[in-house]
């Protein structure tokens, strides 16, 4: 089998179905998505892999909100699959954890698409030396390791992309060979294979002109003529174009009967000899480049780009082609000046003629001007400084006259912009040129942009052992990770902490990882000889005019992971177009990072150097005041989105704002929002939280958290609103302040409820209801109420259920609060239920949808359609009931409420069980389960479970049943929910397991 070897150990295969063996047993890899991923790990060969990365590869635009949770539970059932006998809280040595992704350690040789290219490049190695028949047993040797389509089995945009990657590799190897056989004269032996190619490749112009050739070389000149009209016509039809130049010229030659189309020796290429004139032989050889470094880490492909880059355009002759300009840019530190040395050694070939170099400081108060530049230049080709022109017209015209007809490569490092390096660049083709610079120098003309990126983990881990010592980072790898991942993969800073630890015997990796975990202390201890981070961004920041480095000042306030335009305006108190004006001017001097579109970043050290500069300049009063614009942004913003999602609530009314925020057009763009600014959100929560002195600076956080109610319902960020309540909740009491308290213990208790933490919601419902009263505030007066009834009845205590609905009704009515008397009305009915009275059940139920229905509320509409579908099922109106759930699904998914579609899918699933309709039951009930894990709900996950364990039942899956009611009881059991009685009953009365013959 090609995927395995004799060698034993771990084995692993993408050349075909994604597989993996250890010591010639086959593993169990699980399912389509957990192939996905570690399909996407081989192919990245021990590069770390983001969780957004892996998530948009396998999932793309479809992800769902708990996305990030099920890549991690992939992950480690990967990983136990791949080292089953790893002690239990021991590190993984293969999936690994690196930074913020993960790495997948490959045994060399291990995986096939490795050896394939091995075997590709071996046999070219020999094609080029003459040894055809080894170059064509190796190829097809290669070929073998192919065992149909590539990653079968996988899923996603990554994977396809992929496949239709190595699809293409392959048949390219595939002509290669076909080249290579037909070199041998072995034309006869590869007819009948090009025939069967060209049949699966009709328009692959290469391969026809090979089977042309093959039965020309058999004397088979009308056959080979037929091939090109077949092919004409093929492409003609299908694509609407002729033959290529190539096939064409075939064609006139084998009509030709051109004698060099007979199979014969090639004769060897006698070498090329560069003209004599070429360079003026009195001038000297430049070879100004900075010495290689020696221990140059990482970078392989883009150092691979590069030098492609310059050698696809060293030898150009013809003008069209043009000087290959590199414009290389990226944060201070990055290694920008060691990558573009690097690269310039490794071209040295191909720029025969020597190379020039200047360091253009562009970031110091001493930039070199370029006349000064120039004149360097021409001194170092050999013109007598005497007769060096003053002007930098004048210099600039006789160094390009001097480099017209030679090789030369120009390095230009640290520019400070397109002006300073224009008049630096060579005029003719046969030279190139590279250009380092913080700036992206987007306006200069015909230069390929190169954007340089911090390391990837790996790449980082091996600068920190080459510097370190790799025998004393190998022992302590966990922590040595945790060391690179501190400097944030900046190469400058992995070399200062790297040659620290080296110049200490007596230190220990880990005794690096307390030093760098201080946040204030960091910058510090990034320091060495006349290394330090801190001093390279200085340089950087210090070119910032005065607008620019306010904005990169006050943005480090914000502690969530990136900032959008709008609130970015708040925070620097301007209109958004000025905001994105000097936020794009940071990102092109590479102070900022622009992760998409609308939304930027810091790199962490820069954050911490960008805090720095900010306690330095701006007092305290000056921060607050920034950050309470923030708050009062996504307050803003947070008010106008609930507005939308819950037509009629009194809650935005009762709201005070403190700025402007966004304002949305619909539902959907409204919840959206409030997904994608979650994190932001809850940072921005969590700051007020610990650094307000009085409640009016807290009160603010507490309503963004009321006015975040619909993410709430989205659950996408259950636990952080779990953390964010708590915060404020804190603060509230140690401030004493009230307003914030009821406000935050309102979501707690919602949180709670959530979880099936029924008496504890419970009790922050009543605390939130004496305060309101207390207070006489009415923000969440009518919604307390009926939370309390709604936490009340799931304890099966109905009659004080609808006590509490009729107390909310009252209020609402009091108030003209049509959307709440709807909300207690769909809610009641349930209670109604409870008490045997489905003719209330029902009145209630459809006067809330019509109340909701009048109001124009979507979001009520579809609970109330929630509600009255359960009581509709109830009662045996099973057609209706349906119909009800369908309606109220589809609004739910288009708003991305999860929490609301798992419980509808659910309904639906128990409706279907009603109606004998078992299959389809299943199929919501397994629907429900997946939605219910995805966003981490447990209460959820146990109704989900079951109600798929009853449709089982219904097919006569007993076993399948079983277990999912057993693992249904073990969650109601956990949560202390009344259901667990419920179910206890039932399975005793399930017979026992293997009694019914499954279906």
């Amino acid at each position: 089998m090609a995927g395995q070897s004799v060698e034993g150990g771990l084995r692993f295969a993408v050349l075909g179905p994604v597989r993996a063996w250890r010591d010639g047993q086959e593993l169990d890899l699980g399912t389509p998505l957990q192939r996905s991923i570690l399909g996407m790990l081989l192919l990245r060969e021990g590069h770390a892999v983001t969780p957004n990365e892996m998530i948009d590869a396998v999932w793309g635009e479809d992800a769902p909100p708990r996305a990030l949770g099920a890549l991690r539970t992939y992950v480690s059932r990967l990983r136990t699959v791949l080292e089953p006998d790893r002690p239990a809280r021991s590190r993984p040595e293969l999936l690994t954890s690196i930074g913020r992704g993960y790495a997948l350690r490959l045994p060399d040789g291990s995986l096939d698409l490795v050896r394939f290219e091995r075997g590709v490049q071996d046999s070219e190695s020999a094609r080029k030396g003459g040894r055809l028949r080894e170059a064509a047993e190796g190829l097809r040797e290669a070929l073998s390791l192919f065992e149909g389509e590539p990653l079968a089995g996988t899923v996603g945009p990554y994977s396809e992309h992929q496949r239709d990657r190595l699809v293409e590799r392959r048949i390219s190897v595939v002509e290669t060979l076909m080249d290579v056989d037909l070199e041998l004269g072995d034309h006869a032996k590869v007819v009948s294979e090009l025939i069967a190619l060209t049949a699966d490749h009709p328009l692959r112009e290469k391969l026809r002109a090979q089977l042309m050739l093959a039965y020309y070389r058999c004397g088979r000149q009308g056959d080979a003529l037929n091939v090109f009209t077949e092919t004409r016509e093929a492409l003609v039809e299908e694509l609407g174009i002729e033959p290529g130049p190539e096939l064409a010229a075939l064609h006139q030659r084998i009509l030709a009967a051109d004698p060099t189309l007979a199979a014969a020796e090639v004769p060897a290429e006698e070498p090329v000899e560069e003209p004599e004139q070429r360079q003026a032989p009195q001038l000297p050889r430049p070879a100004q480049l900075p010495a290689a470094v020696n221990d140059f880490t990482g970078r392989k492909e883009v150092a691979v780009r590069l030098r492609t880059l310059l050698s696809a355009q060293s030898s150009a002759q013809s003008s069209a082609e043009g000087v290959p300009v590199i414009a290389v840019s990226g944060i201070g530190g990055v290694g920008k000046t060691a990558l573009a040395v690097h690269v310039a050694h490794l071209a040295e070939d191909l720029f025969p003629d020597g190379q020039l170099y200047a360091d253009l400081r562009g970031y110091t108060d001493e930039a070199t001007v370029p006349e000064s530049a120039l004149g360097g230049f021409l001194r170092a080709l050999g013109i007598p400084p005497d007769i060096v022109p003053d002007g930098l017209p004048e210099r600039a015209a006789l160094y390009r006259s001097i480099l017209a007809d030679r090789r030369i490569l120009v390095l230009l490092d640290n520019a400070r912009d397109a002006e300073q390096v224009s008049q630096l660049l060579p005029g003719s083709p046969g030279c190139a040129a590279i250009v380092t610079s913080r700036g992206k120098l987007a306006d200069l003309p015909s230069a390929r942009l190169i954007d340089l990126d911090v390391m990837e983990p790996g790449e980082a881990l091996s600068l920190f052992a080459s510097v370190a010592g790799a025998e004393r980072v190998s022992a302590e790898h966990g922590a040595a990770m945790d060391v690179v991942a501190a400097c944030g993969f900046l190469p400058l800073a992995v070399r200062i902490v790297a040659a620290r630890l080296a110049a200490r015997p007596s230190w220990t990796v880990a005794s690096l990882v307390p030093r760098l975990a201080d946040e204030q202390r960091r910058l510090d201890e990034l320091r060495v000889g006349n290394l330090a981070v801190e001093a390279t961004f200085a340089l950087g920041y210090g070119q910032l005019a005065p607008a620019q480095a306010r904005a990169f000042r006050l943005l480090s306030l914000s502690k969530g992971p990136d900032i959008s335009t709008g609130a970015a305006a708040a925070v620097l108190s301007v209109s958004q177009f000025e905001a994105e004006s000097v936020l794009e001017s940071l990102v092109d001097a590479s102070l900022l990072e622009a992760p998409a579109p609308g939304r930027y970043r810091f790199h962490d050290l820069l954050k911490l150097f960008a805090r720095r500069q900010l306690d330095k300049t701006e007092p305290p009063e000056a921060k607050a005041r920034a950050l309470h614009r923030l708050l009062g942004f996504y307050l803003a913003s947070a008010q106008s989105a609930h507005s939308l999602a819950y037509e009629g609530s009194m809650i935005p009314a009762n709201i005070v704002t403190i700025s402007e925020g966004l304002s949305f057009t619909s539902v959907d763009e409204a919840v959206a929002w409030l997904i994608a600014e979650g994190d932001s959100l809850f940072a921005a929560i969590n700051q007020a939280a610990a650094s307000a002195v009085a409640g009016e600076q807290l009160l603010p956080a507490g309503d963004l958290l009321v006015a975040m109610e619909p993410l709430l319902e989205a659950g996408t960020h259950t636990r952080e609103f779990a953390q964010g309540t708590r915060a404020v909740l804190s603060a509230a009491q140690r401030l004493g302040d009230q307003g914030s308290e009821l406000r935050s213990r309102y979501v707690l208790g919602r949180v709670l409820f959530a979880d099936n933490q029924l008496k504890a919601a419970e009790g922050h419902f009543r605390v939130v209801h004496e305060l309101s009263t207390a207070r006489g505030e009415k923000i969440v007066t009518g919604e307390v109420l009926n939370a309390l009834a709604v936490v009340v009845g799931r304890q099966r205590r109905h009659i004080e259920a609808l006590e509490l609905f009729d107390a909310a009704m009252r209020f609402y009515r009091a108030n003209d609060v049509p959307a709440g008397e709807a909300l207690v009305l769909s809610y009641s009915a349930r209670d109604h239920l409870g008490l045997g009275r489905p003719a209330d059940a029902i009145a209630a139920a459809e006067k809330g949808l019509a109340l909701f229905t009048e109001i124009g509320s979507g979001a009520g509409t579809a609970r109330a359609r929630y509600h009255l579908g359960i009581v509709l099922s109830r009662v045996g109106r099973l057609t209706e009931a349906v119909h009800h759930h369908a309606e109220c699904l589809a609004f739910f998914r288009a708003s991305k409420q999860r929490v609301w579609e798992q419980r509808v899918c659910s309904r639906l699933a128990e409706t279907f069980i009603a109606a004998g309709r078992h299959p389809e039951a299943v199929r919501h009930a397994e629907q429900a389960l997946v939605v219910s894990r995805e966003i981490g709900h447990p209460y959820g996950e146990a109704l989900s479970l079951t109600v798929l364990g009853k449709a089982l039942r219904g097919l006569g899956s007993t076993t399948r049943s079983l277990e999912c009611l057993r693992q249904a009881f073990e969650i109601f059991s956990r949560l202390g929910a009344p259901e667990a009685g419920d179910l206890k009953a039932l399975i005793e009365a399930i017979p026992a397991e293997g009694a019914v013959v499954e279906s």
